[in-house]
């Protein structure tokens, strides 16, 4: 059986410099694996899933469970995650529940919302898949698709799109870590394009569609009403969101950032930017993964990170944060 959750720290025993010096950051699609969720069968976390899967009404354990599982599906991938990450989270909130900020890649806002008590869980298990539907039948409608410009600056992504049609900047996550996303006419162009700028490295991506592109426009019009008729509360802390990399405390306006993200590129250096300027000095990856916790380094390499996303790990951010049971 795996091993019982931290004990949750106390006001009287906050980690150095105070939760007001951490923030927590959730991952999107892509990392995703097979029997991610394995670890935490038994954990009182599971009670995350049994909730999810009432209110999706289908099976969700065998995303998380099955080795076998195939995650190449978008609503199967963006589910896998945001459970993947809801349970981390559910174990670590105690250790975490009052940090600076937080924030998500792409689909990871909506797991950094309910973590602040903006969305419950059966909402965003909902949205999460109402949003993977309609982006799935829109990469399904409107081929298109990713590549990364390794070694890239934003001039050179800026550059390699200046003068193609159907290719933009989809992803800017970090210096040298920048991503096209377009047709495949498009991509094909840009590529060429990009390395006339000086890019040496052009690796396409294993994704479906061209996210957080001008392709997506439809799912993001289908999407809007279903965000909008659902319930959000003020955050308990502020989130950074992707399409403006500011931070946001109200209740309303998340129709909009929700929805137009989907067609702007991720502006996580941006983000990590604002992270630090709010007085961060630690984030922590909650979820599957590590991708979040290196663009940060990459990004503002004076930050600490940790991650968490077994019960193990989580019980391993006791010593990391508090500077205890080590």
């Amino acid at each position: 059986m795996p091993p019982p959750p931290p004990p949750p720290a106390t006001a009287a025993d906050p980690p150095p410099g105070g939760l007001d010096t951490i923030a927590v950051v959730f991952p999107g699609q892509g990392s995703q694996a097979p029997a991610a969720g394995r670890a935490w069968v038994g954990h009182p976390a599971w009670a995350v899933v049994e909730e999810a899967e009432e209110a999706a009404g289908r099976p969700l354990a065998p995303l998380l469970l099955d080795a076998e599982a195939d995650l190449g599906r978008t609503e199967d991938a963006q589910l896998a995650v945001l459970l993947a990450s809801l349970l981390a989270w559910e174990a670590a909130r105690p250790l975490l529940d009052a940090p600076a900020a937080v924030a998500g890649h792409s689909l990871g806002q909506i797991t950094a919302l309910v973590a602040t008590g903006a969305l419950d869980l059966p909402a965003a298990v909902r949205l999460a898949a109402a949003r993977a539907e309609l982006t799935q039948r829109c990469a399904e409608d409107t081929p298109g698709g990713l590549v990364a410009l390794l070694g890239a600056d934003r001039d050179q992504a800026d550059a390699a799109v200046a003068e193609v049609d159907e290719a933009w900047v989809a992803n800017d996550n970090a210096p040298g870590q920048l991503v096209l996303g377009g047709t495949p006419a498009g991509l094909e162009a840009a590529t060429v394009a990009a390395r006339a700028a000086g890019v040496r490295k052009v690796r396409p991506l294993d994704v479906g569609g061209a996210f957080h592109t001008p392709l997506m426009a439809p799912a993001a019009a289908a999407l809007r009403p279903i965000v909008a008729a659902t319930p959000f509360r003020p955050t308990t802390t502020p989130v950074v969101t992707n399409h403006d990399a500011r931070p946001h405390h109200a209740a309303r306006g998340w129709d909009d950032r929700l929805t137009t993200h989907l067609v702007r590129p991720v502006r996580w250096r941006e983000s990590v930017d604002a992270l630090a300027a709010l007085g961060v000095r630690r984030v922590v990856e909650v979820g599957p993964g590590t991708t979040l916790g290196s663009l940060v380094t990459r990004c503002r390499p004076e930050l600490a990170t940790s991650h968490a996303a077994t019960p193990a790990e989580v019980e391993d951010l006791l010593p990391a944060l508090y500077g205890v049971g080590a």
